[in-house]
């Protein structure tokens, strides 16, 4: 059995989608079914449903999916432990954080969580929602930073993680400004005339959230697709160009809409997501480290109060 099935089994699980799963894992998802059913095969169960949909797990893949999070932990865990990863950094505090929240929401956080708690030693990885959330789970880091929308949640379990409340993200459309400070392009867009949409890459969870958005339109939208990226900072430079319209996150738009560089793009079309910060809840057990646990509890107390 190979640690990459666990994984790929917890993707699935997470989605109850193939294609989604797939496209998180980074494979075809002809290689993710066989790696599935190469984990049935070992485990000796079907875990998968794969006459409902979506998809959804056997009674035995409910049962197997804590174990499955469960042993990815402890062999992080372990991992880190025996590369002397604990040891070596007491004092560091290593944050996973999706590409876009390390670029424009952590660096203004850190600063003012410093200015109120005092310097900190930090590391940080950049990466995917999904990724972001498995190194956690998989016990490589001590926060994960991330988004949080109720129609996407992330999906960690409360006795095992805990969670706080620490930021709000506004996700709408905008559009490089004109001479007026009116946007060069207004969606809807017409039939004879479409929109030039800068989208997100298939599996980013922004563009999940662009989704969600064009779905719950009352008005018939006309694009184009023209471009595509996983990063809202490669579209947000796009856009600055006039190549299109693209779906900014708040934080990263603030100098370029006060500069009247980029303008809003179309009313109506938003979506509020939470910013959420967790870590594994300490136990007798695996109490963790003093500082990771005195910054906890100064944040527990300052977003009480907020």
């Amino acid at each position: 059995m190979e640690s990459k099935w666990l994984e790929d089994f917890v993707s699935l699980a997470e989605t109850r989608s193939f294609s989604k799963a797939a496209a998180a894992r980074n494979v075809t998802q002809p290689a993710f079914s066989r790696r599935i059913q190469a984990l049935e095969a070992w485990v000796g169960a079907e875990l998968i449903d794969r006459s409902a949909y979506p998809t959804r797990l056997t009674e035995a893949g409910e049962l197997f999916y804590g174990h499955a999070v469960e042993l990815l932990a402890q062999v992080g865990q372990v991992r880190s432990l025996l590369r002397g990863q604990r040891a070596d950094r007491n004092e560091v505090i290593d944050f996973a954080v999706p590409h876009n929240l390390s670029l424009t929401f952590f660096p203004k956080w850190l600063t003012e969580l410093e200015h109120g708690y005092g310097r900190l030693n930090t590391r940080l990885v950049a990466l995917n929602v999904h990724d972001a959330v498995m190194n956690l789970v998989e016990g490589n880091c001590d926060f994960v930073l991330c988004y949080h929308h109720a129609r996407l949640p992330v999906k960690l379990d409360p006795v095992r993680y805990e969670m706080l409340l620490i930021g709000k993200e506004r996700l709408q459309p905008y559009s490089r400004s004109n001479e007026q400070g009116k946007p060069y392009y207004l969606l809807p867009g017409v039939p004879e005339q479409k929109i030039p949409f800068l989208s997100y890459t298939q599996g980013a969870y922004l563009g999940k959230m662009v989704d969600l958005i064009l779905a719950d339109s009352s008005r018939a939208l006309y694009l184009d697709k023209l471009y595509e990226t996983d990063m809202a900072e490669g579209l947000k430079a796009m856009a600055l160009e006039g190549h299109g319209v693209a779906f900014l996150p708040g934080s990263a738009v603030t100098r370029e809409v006060a500069a009247g560089h980029l303008a809003l793009a179309g009313e109506g079309m938003v979506l509020d997501m939470e910013i959420r910060l967790y870590r594994e809840r300490p136990t007798p057990a695996q109490p963790g480290k003093a500082s990771l646990n005195a910054l906890w509890a100064y944040l527990s107390r300052h977003y009480a109060n907020s």
